[in-house]
């Protein structure tokens, strides 16, 4: 007997992507009338229905939230989970974690997993890999089971799911302004993750905080040497009096540079930098830090879909959360 015609299907058929197809059929106004209708049309023509199994999924609850993580090297992330697994016992929920070690491969085989019938929703913190190649075809393919989706932390992306992070570019906005303030002129920024969302916009802040007439000292690439190379001439050879880093790894090559070179922290150099608070208060001078509260994140995370499985929200609208940051003054900000 033949199958039912699918999303994928149907988008192949158009020259189109999953994500206009599920737009186009859930009256996005992002899509235009004429691929609105053409896409309606073809899906009458061959009968599209959702895919059965999420008819099961309804009817049939597991207990168990499937949560996506990106790199469990980076300690922000352990923490995140943190949360959400802490939410998830107080509501009676069990937690199955996999991680895509930054691969969209990976990323792509997880969710094949996922779609299999034995997860109620989704947490997920997209890809670097999926990010560069800007192909979310198999997130659109979680919906596509409608099985309720959270994108966490990695929000930067046009996916019709529920979006729960920090407003990195105001971070890296005030942090600016307040080094502006104190009379510093000349502030640099380093960068391994400045081709993510997170790491453009907190970029984006700190080139909106700057004056006019103020130069932009930027060191970014996800290359190590080269970031290397670039952090060195901003510290060296431009002498730039303060530093923002984006990222744990750019912040500790900033670190040992200015110990290799004989600058100090905070006499020659102020810095701030997005790391964990319990490397930042240890290292000697100890390094000012954005406070992301990521256990907090990962709690609301699964508060956000914990209401989105419950029809607790309003359906066909999306909700994007701000999880408010804090700059945290340790001795690297001295004046």
């Amino acid at each position: 007997m033949k199958t039912k015609i699918t999303l994928k299907e149907l988008a192949k058929l158009l020259n189109v992507s999953v994500s206009t197809v599920s737009k186009a059929l859930n009256d996005s106004p992002e899509i235009s009338p004429k691929t609105v209708e053409r896409v309606k049309e073809l899906a009458a023509l061959h009968k599209y229905r959702p895919n059965p199994v999420a008819v099961n999924l309804k009817n049939s609850k597991s207990g168990t939230i499937g949560v996506v993580i990106p790199n469990i090297s980076n300690n922000f992330f352990a923490q995140v989970l943190s949360g959400i697994e802490a939410k998830a016992q107080k509501e009676g929920l069990q937690v199955i974690t996999y991680i895509s070690n930054e691969s969209l491969e990976r990323e792509k085989q997880i969710v094949d997993m996922l779609t299999s019938g034995f997860v109620d929703g989704v947490l997920i913190a997209i890809s670097e890999a999926t990010h560069r190649a800007r192909n979310y075809d198999h997130i659109f393919s979680i919906l596509e089971y409608e099985i309720p989706v959270v994108l966490y932390d990695r929000t930067n992306f046009d996916i019709p799911v529920d979006k729960i992070g920090i407003d990195d570019e105001k971070s890296f906005e005030e942090a600016t302004q307040l080094l502006i303030s104190k009379g510093v002129k000349k502030i640099g920024l380093a960068s391994g993750i400045h081709h993510l969302g997170v790491g453009k916009l907190r970029i984006k802040g700190y080139e909106k905080a700057l004056l006019e007439g103020m130069e932009r000292f930027v060191a970014a690439s996800s290359r190590h040497q080269v970031l290397v190379d670039g952090i060195k001439d901003l510290l060296v050879n431009k002498k730039v009096e303060a530093m923002l880093c984006t990222d744990f790894g750019s912040a500790m090559l900033v670190y040992r540079m200015a110990y290799e070179f004989n600058i100090k922290i905070p006499q020659d150099l102020k810095m701030i930098g997005f790391l964990n608070k319990d490397v930042a208060q240890y290292l000697t001078p100890s390094i000012s830090f954005i406070e992301q509260f990521p256990e907090e994140l990962g709690k609301q995370a699964m508060e956000m879909l914990i209401k989105r499985m419950k029809g607790q929200l309003i359906p066909e609208k999306n909700s994007h959360k701000i999880i408010n940051t804090e700059l945290v003054h340790l001795e690297s900000t001295g004046f």
